[in-house]
């Protein structure tokens, strides 16, 4: 058999993103044993026309939450929405079993907002534009 060829892209490819999810998953479950990973969202709308505003999307796996995206119109900041969502998000990850969360923001997006909710930096990467980073976040779920 020939070498394998090798293409870097740009394009996403659902057939790759399937394979890599699903022989990660397989080696994760065969090497844990467990398998408990899971989508979850909190979904906001507007309740008159259903259309979706913004909300949270992440996952719980291995025991642990995932905070991936997190993202509301600057209309309805500073209403406590925001505050709302991210403790569903933990709650939800508790009832799951969770005993941490994880998420990264950047240095100018909303590492205040979560820690007025309890998370706390773990790691910092910077990033451009200069004197900017990935902030890298956790959040003990138990206790």
């Amino acid at each position: 058999m020939s070498d394998p060829e090798i293409e870097l892209t740009e394009t996403a490819d659902e057939r790759l993103e399937a394979l890599i999810n699903d022989g990660l998953n397989a080696f994760n479950d065969d090497v844990t044993g467990y398998s408990d990973r899971r989508p979850l969202s909190v979904v906001v709308r507007d309740p008159e026309s259903g259309e979706i505003l913004g909300g949270a999307k992440g996952r719980t796996s291995l025991g642990v939450l995932f905070v991936e995206l997190f993202w509301l119109p600057q209309r309805l900041r500073g209403s406590g929405l925001g505050s709302r969502i991210l403790r569903m998000m933990e709650e939800e990850g508790r009832r799951r079993g969770c005993r941490a969360g994880i998420l990264f923001t950047i240095s100018f997006q909303a590492p205040d907002f979560y820690r007025r909710h309890g998370w706390r930096v773990f790691g910092e990467v910077p990033c451009e534009p200069p004197g900017t980073a990935r902030v890298f976040m956790t959040k003990e779920l138990v206790g």
